[in-house]
């Protein structure tokens, strides 16, 4: 059952890695820059909630009755933040250097930040939920990025408005579990 969470969340995550590697992936024409940038986002979703967890395990749970309540208010807030982003319109510029790939990884990953936050104060196996983390942000990056101008117009904001669901579910399921 905790596979099963920690993939809901994977994929949640990856969702906004997802719509913008499909933005992307109209000036990406490289495969191999796509895959450079994809392994880059997965390791970025590996390393970033583990330094969360390591922040909220030893800051935050000794200041919260129950850690579930902060898990459940970052994923309500980062589900709003997924839909109140839809609104604005976003300018690509091309990814061609090494300074491009890390802050594309790293924009994409602030999220997983804050769920190792949560997950570091309730005590959640981190390795695990990080290396699933990785597979899901490393497959929706380099699918995205590959389908790009096929589906642009038509599934970008569908992947969104789906993160969205899956966190605010996340968030009730937190909150009342």
């Amino acid at each position: 059952m905790e596979l099963v969470r920690y993939l809901i969340v994977g994929i949640g995550l990856s969702m906004d890695a997802f719509s913008l590697s499909i933005l992307y992936g109209l000036f990406l024409k490289n495969k191999h820059l796509a895959f450079i940038l994809s392994c880059f986002v997965g390791l970025f979703h590996f390393f970033m909630p583990i330094i969360g967890s390591l922040i909220g395990s030893f800051c935050i749970a000794k200041y919260l009755a129950n850690p579930n309540y902060l898990v459940s208010l970052i994923f309500f807030i980062l589900a709003l933040e997924m839909l109140f982003s839809l609104k604005e319109e976003e300018k690509v510029s091309p990814i061609n250097n090494i300074f491009h790939i890390i802050a594309f990884s790293f924009t994409v990953s602030l999220d997983s930040f804050s769920v190792g936050l949560g997950f570091g104060a309730s005590h959640e196996n981190i390795l695990l939920a990080g290396c699933v983390f990785t597979v899901c942000s490393f497959l929706f990056t380099y699918t995205g990025l590959l389908l790009g101008e096929k589906i642009h117009s038509f599934f970008d904001r569908k992947a969104n408005l789906f993160g969205c669901f899956l966190l605010f579910l996340l968030s009730v399921l937190y909150l009342f579990g």
